[in-house]
């Protein structure tokens, strides 16, 4: 293959047009907003137009997949000569999270150009990548490459929602519109920071509910302080969350900065005055899993810790003489429910030929390959990993900006990622 380098004017010009649409692209069904990414969608295959199929010499085959009016999704291939042979780049989604002008110092929904800099909401998550991977396949069908595995891309709809509503890669997978990719290695297009990300943590959120009895603090004794019940339980499932789920050599392995975790992030109580003890608070927090543990088997331990505790309340730690869980006529509870849905996260395979080209592409490039691995989570790669496919992760935006104000990506970084993944395709051809 001959050695291919972006294209800055045409990227820029074509990234515009994305961000120019973001408004349009909002996902957040509990403030109203409804992407539709047909928007997107157009400007691509506006792009691409010359090159497809049909048209002379169009090599390209462009399906867009639509499972709701107004959202769809875009299947893109280069062909191949080897049946069977693959390679795909998948998850650079056409939706954004929402942004609020106000808080912005620049227009969230027009792209600025600050030097090397390229401002506007989607520029590093996902949009940005999504004019990337265009570019790629407009200079295979430009140039013609004769290459032996089949390039896919996927532009995939709906991922910023985090809800698996049937409209999205989840629905692709359950059509069998990506099965032909499973023969060779997925590589994930939405992370940032330059070097193959290998490992994302699951996340799930919880709220434990502390319920005692009011009383006026003068006389704590004729009361339940809530609490204080919640602080007490709270420390022992998190006791008992460490003991069952400790750190392996497997987070060393992959280059996680910390392993499993459980903590309260947020609390309320019945409101009142300073001087009762209040009759119910709520503890609120999320678990950070790593992926050597299942999701469901830490739900199931976390609530059989509340029903051992509530069966053993008196059990739990107390706070001075005054300070008790049983009095008569009363006894302290506890409640948990969890928060609505959840991710799991994944570790990618290291044995892998997918991995292998990435990593050895990556050093070529910037001079270093440095995986990692993160204890934040992104929606829908287990689910690829679970149904067979060698998923791999990478991204050229900047980690620091991702759903902040503000965001941004460099043009260098991007130029350098379309060189990566040039010398990735190289690479998985065996030349």
């Amino acid at each position: 293959m001959e050695v291919l380098q972006l294209d800055p004017q045409r990227y820029v010009a074509l990234l515009s047009k994305l961000v120019g649409e973001a408004e349009k692209l909002q996902n957040n069904p509990a403030q109203g907003l409804y992407p539709q990414e047909a928007l997107v969608a157009r400007h691509v295959v506006e792009a691409l137009a010359p090159y497809t199929l049909g048209q002379e010499g169009g090599v390209l085959k462009v399906e867009q997949v639509g499972f709701t009016e107004g959202r769809c999704n875009l299947i893109i291939t280069y062909p191949g000569t080897e049946p069977g042979a693959s390679v795909a780049f998948v998850g650079s989604h056409m939706d954004v999270v929402p942004a609020n002008p106000e808080t912005w110092q620049r227009d969230p929904f027009k792209l600025t150009v600050e030097g090397d800099n390229l401002y506007g909401r989607g520029t590093t998550d996902c949009l940005g990548h999504v004019a990337l991977i265009t570019e790629l396949l407009l200079q295979l069908a430009i140039t013609k490459p004769k290459l032996r595995r089949t390039v896919t891309a996927v532009f995939i709809c709906n991922e910023e929602n985090g809800v698996v509503e049937g409209i999205g890669v989840d629905q692709l997978m359950e059509t069998g519109k990506m099965d032909h990719i499973k023969s060779g290695p997925v590589f994930w297009i939405d992370v940032a920071d330059m070097h193959p990300c290998i490992g994302t943590a699951g996340s799930l959120t919880w709220t434990l509910k502390a319920t005692g009895k009011l009383f006026h603090s003068g006389l704590p004794h004729k009361g339940i302080n809530a609490l204080e019940l919640a602080n007490a339980a709270v420390a022992e499932l998190q006791t008992r969350f460490y003991k069952d789920f400790p750190g392996t050599e497997k987070e060393e392995e992959y280059n996680f900065a910390t392993p499993s975790t459980m903590k309260p992030t947020q609390v309320q109580c019945a409101v009142g005055s300073l001087n009762q003890l209040p009759p119910w608070v709520e503890v609120s927090g999320d678990i950070r899993l790593t992926p050597f543990y299942e999701v469901e088997d830490v739900r199931k331990a976390v609530e059989a810790y509340v029903a051992d505790l509530n069966a053993n309340i008196t059990s739990l730690p107390t706070f001075g003489p005054c300070s008790k869980y049983e009095i008569e006529g009363a006894k302290g509870s506890l409640e948990l429910s969890w928060g609505a849905g959840y991710m799991e996260g994944i570790a990618c395979s290291l044995s892998s030929d997918g991995h292998h080209a990435l990593m050895a592409a990556t050093e070529q490039v910037l001079g270093e390959a440095k995986a990692y691995s993160i204890c934040g989570s992104l929606p829908l790669v287990r689910n690829l990993q679970r149904a067979g496919f060698d998923v791999q992760m990478t991204g050229y935006g900047k980690m620091s900006v991702y759903h902040a104000d503000n965001e941004y990506c460099s043009l260098t970084d991007m130029s350098k990622g379309f060189d990566i993944l040039i010398k990735l395709l190289t690479r998985l051809e065996g030349k």
